[in-house]
């Protein structure tokens, strides 16, 4: 038996588990949302305590276009990772680890390579988009941002994998064992949850889908974490560049542009990974070889 037959499918992955019981992974989402939801609070009340509720408004005003905003927001986000990884202890029904992939546990290795390619792809992009669109926003080149850019993008990119190619797939997955069905109705709910207009759902949409497929077929979160980062580290870099503006109702010609760019990087990425040794670290089913 090669390395291939061993290695579980990600999506239905609970369901190894000898503690596995269809309705645990609710009482974790559960245990790890409130846990997200009580930090919020602390920092809210932090904020408003110290900068009075004007800076609160000032923060919804000014949405997810200047830098303190988005660091809070996307740090708060990522207590959602603390949080599972608190209530996975609580109810014991799984490792951690198997949150993030069927393979052993989170690949940093592979989550750095594969940021490559979508990171050039996803600039190229935003310089067709401004082209086409014209820039829009103000210049905010700071510490801060860098910040935004570097450390709270990330840890929020990954946050969200967690939470929807993470254990909301795991579960349908373990709950109606057709993993194509999970990919397809986790991409759905991650599109409502962003609360854009029609326009914005499809283009999130396509997204959840592009990204579960990913954490599918190569069994793990690194690559899908790696997309998502390059995307939303290429729109903050071009908020804070002045050239670009954050917005849940993005025009028609910025929705063709980014849907023919996701086409563009579905097959490269796809290539890399089944042509290539560049994902050498994703063991493949012997079922996909």
């Amino acid at each position: 038996m090669s390395i291939n037959d061993k290695i579980s499918d990600y999506v239905t992955f609970p369901r190894t588990f000898e503690n596995y019981a269809w309705y645990k992974p609710i009482i974790v989402f559960i245990i790890a949302t409130l846990i997200m939801a009580i930090i919020q609070g602390l920092v809210v009340f932090g904020i408003s305590l110290t900068f009075g509720l004007d800076v609160l408004r000032s923060f919804r005003g000014g949405g997810l276009n200047s830098a303190l905003p988005i660091i809070i927001t996307d740090l708060i986000i990522f207590m959602f990772v603390p949080g599972l990884y608190v209530a996975s202890k609580i109810v014991k029904d799984r490792p951690f680890s198997s949150y993030s992939s069927s393979r052993g546990g989170w690949n940093f290795k592979l989550y750095f390579k594969a940021l490559i390619i979508p990171l050039i792809i996803y600039i190229i992009f935003q310089f067709i988009d401004i082209a086409v669109n014209g820039a829009k926003g103000t210049y905010q080149v700071s510490i801060l941002f860098l910040i935004v850019i570097f450390i709270a993008v990330p840890l929020q990119s990954i946050a969200e994998e967690f939470m929807f190619r993470g254990i909301l797939m795991q579960t349908l997955g373990s709950w109606f064992k057709i993993p194509l069905l999970a990919v397809i109705i986790q991409a759905i709910i991650f599109a409502f949850a962003h609360g854009y207009n029609s326009l914005g759902f499809f283009e999130i949409l396509i997204n959840g889908l592009m990204w579960g497929f990913f954490t599918w077929k190569t069994n793990g979160l690194e690559v899908a974490s790696a997309m998502h980062t390059a995307n939303n580290f290429s729109v903050g870099l071009f908020i804070m560049l002045g050239l670009l503006t954050s917005t849940s109702s993005p025009q028609l010609s910025s929705v063709a542009i980014n849907f023919v760019l996701q086409i563009i990087l579905f097959v490269v990425m796809y290539y890399v990974g089944e042509k290539t040794d560049w994902f050498g670290e994703i063991p493949q089913n012997s079922s996909n070889s």
